[in-house]
């Protein structure tokens, strides 16, 4: 013990040394005194990832399965660095659609507006973030008009998102899709009519099997969405090609103002398929989504066709900015399960518990979102709108010019005698 003594210290010294060092060349640069918090938030940031646990395993719920003999594992590990990363995602979704709600109700967003957190605040933001850690960017993604979160995990910038939600020339989809038609690279956007993303995206999967990539699509509805015929339509030929396809659930428990008891005879979603394989994973775990996609990916790059699952999520508000959504189920069922299951606070404490970050580092994360966020929206406000001329382009690949019947859009009349 004596020996290890002036070791012990000489650590000590050492780090403290750091620390001061640091300090002092702050000091130097900035050339101005440091408060007590600033002077906390640089003996923080200057903790060594030495500091955290690397990596952590953590058990997850169970997995129910249909027509399957095994599924994903009953544990997932997380690295430091994809917990922070995810953390990150998921409030900036958060936030964003929190701002989305502000505008609306101020009138600068315009028209429908379905957010994502909306429809299950912050559940969906777990699969969003847990479906794309499952799979790859090269991989393709459709989903139905609650686009905004995709939009984002797909490669939209929250600046893109928030000018094309009150319809503006940088928006990213140039001012006009709006909330429900946004499109980055392998994301087919948002879509209004309810269901028709399905069979599309067995198009898009019937593409990636017929170019013999490995890559897959991932076809995304919701339950209310699930009773629709071309649904069962396209169940029954992906199933016959063995197109690589996961078919996803997002199971919020209401449809517009009806519960999924009153809508569907079985509620068993991801038993619908009937022959494809199911899996009923719970939504509110990024882990247990990242898994189980991971899981749905490999059935289906080993070549045995489609795979359905079910995300058993809870939307917190109504179904859009018109439904208060407290008019067919009580507040306390709400609160209940806003205080036992959200996803942000269950990844934050499974990460502070295991040391794998710091209090002041989260909340660090969550300045810097709030900032992006107020940084886009007063971009989304000032950004001119497109002009007039642009109503007409971008429907063509090769953008010749537009003429409807002969006549060419947009000219002024002239009269004739």
């Amino acid at each position: 013990m004596c020996l290890l003594q002036p070791l012990r210290h000489s650590c000590f010294f050492h780090l403290f040394w750091l620390y001061f060092s640091r300090l002092v060349s702050v000091l130097v640069v900035s050339g101005s005194r440091v408060s007590s918090g600033q002077l906390a938030s640089v003996v923080v940031s200057s903790r060594s990832y030495a500091d955290f646990t690397p990596e952590a395993t953590f058990d997850i719920k169970k997995v129910d399965l249909h027509r399957l003999e095994e599924g994903p594992p009953l544990t997932s590990t997380l690295t430091r660095e994809d917990g922070l990363k995810y953390y990150r995602t998921m409030q900036t979704i958060r936030r964003m659609e929190l701002k989305a709600d502000q505008l609306y109700k101020q009138k600068i967003i315009r028209g429908f507006c379905h957010l994502y957190d909306g429809q299950v605040r912050a559940s969906l933001e777990a699969c969003a973030v847990g479906i794309e850690g499952g799979i790859t960017l090269s991989d393709h993604l459709i989903t139905a008009y609650r686009a905004h979160g995709y939009t984002l995990t797909r490669g939209g910038t929250v600046r893109e998102i928030m000018a094309e939600l009150t319809g503006r020339r940088e928006g990213i989809a140039k001012g006009k899709g709006g909330s429900m038609h946004m499109y980055t690279k392998n994301f087919y956007g948002g879509n209004g009519i309810v269901g028709a993303q399905v069979p599309l995206g067995a198009g898009v999967a019937l593409a990636c099997k017929y170019l013999g990539t490995d890559q897959l699509c991932v076809s995304l509805y919701g339950d209310g969405a699930a009773n629709q015929g071309q649904i069962f339509e396209t169940y029954n030929m992906a199933s016959l090609w063995k197109l690589p396809i996961i078919f996803i659930c997002e199971n919020n428990q209401y449809g517009m103002g009806t519960s999924v008891e009153r809508a569907s005879a079985s509620t068993e979603y991801y038993k619908r398929g009937d022959f494809i394989p199911g899996l009923r994973v719970d939504g509110m775990d990024v882990l247990c989504v990242r898994e189980a996609t991971k899981f749905a990916a490999d059935h289906c790059r080993s070549g045995k066709g489609p795979i359905l699952m079910e995300l058993q999520t809870y939307r917190y508000h109504g179904h859009s900015m018109s439904d208060p959504g407290v008019s067919y189920r009580t507040r306390e069922e709400i609160q209940e399960v806003r205080s036992k299951s959200d996803p942000i606070s269950m990844l934050k404490d499974r990460m502070l518990s295991n040391n794998m970050a710091s209090v002041e580092e989260l909340k660090e994360i969550d300045i810097e979102v709030r900032k992006e966020i107020e940084d886009a929206a007063q971009f989304a406000t000032t950004d001119p709108e497109p002009p007039l001329d642009d109503l007409c382009s971008h429907i063509y690949a090769n953008e010749k010019s537009f003429e409807v019947r002969g006549a060419t859009p947009w000219t002024k009349l002239t009269s004739h005698s």
